[in-house]
């Protein structure tokens, strides 16, 4: 693994954990996208699809939970600048019989979240697309948990970011889904 520089950015010279100044950064259009997906059974995937929980429509609010947590990123990351997003997206795909990366350890069927989060400022937006995957993907979880207890949650990672100074980054197999949706 190679990194775009030698320091981590959020450890001061004395190396304790402290927060990025970015009041020098100049103010760029930024944007990010990431995935992360819930494997299940394929019957509890039917019934996401069919709206058949009696907690309610399962992707609406996993879509909401995700936009909450996306602007909630500074509450949650310690060292997170809190953030005006312009833009929230978050989409879902079906498959019942996943050939996706990362491949399912045992399940046969999940759904996909992708995120995308934009803005014109002076930091990125990963943390904001990551948390937005990983708290629809829990959302999920929690609303159909009563009827599978084998779910599980993988693959949560970065898709694309572009803006700002360490330019723009493309992960091996991204596609987008989520680029543009509201």
């Amino acid at each position: 693994m190679s990194f775009a520089n030698n320091a981590l950015s959020h450890i001061d010279s004395d190396g304790k954990a402290s927060m990025v100044d970015v009041g020098e950064k100049d103010i760029t259009r930024r944007e990010a996208r990431a995935e992360g997906y819930i494997y299940m059974a394929p019957e509890t995937l039917a019934l996401v699809k069919d709206n058949g929980l009696k907690k309610g429509d399962v992707l609406a609010v996993a879509r909401i939970a995700g936009i909450q947590a996306a602007k909630q990123c500074s509450q949650l990351v310690p060292l997170c600048h809190p953030l005006m997003l312009n833009f929230i997206g978050v989409e879902f795909q079906f498959d019942s019989a996943p050939s996706v990366s990362p491949p399912s350890l045992n399940s046969e069927a999940c759904i996909r979240i992708e995120t995308c989060c934009r803005l014109n400022g002076k930091t990125g937006v990963e943390i904001e697309a990551l948390t937005a995957a990983s708290v629809a993907a829990l959302t999920i979880y929690d609303m159909c948990k009563a009827v599978d207890k084998e779910m599980h949650i993988e693959g949560i990672r970065v898709l694309e970011k572009s803006g700002g100074r360490s330019g723009h980054y493309i992960h091996g197999s991204a596609t987008s889904a989520a680029d543009g949706a509201a």
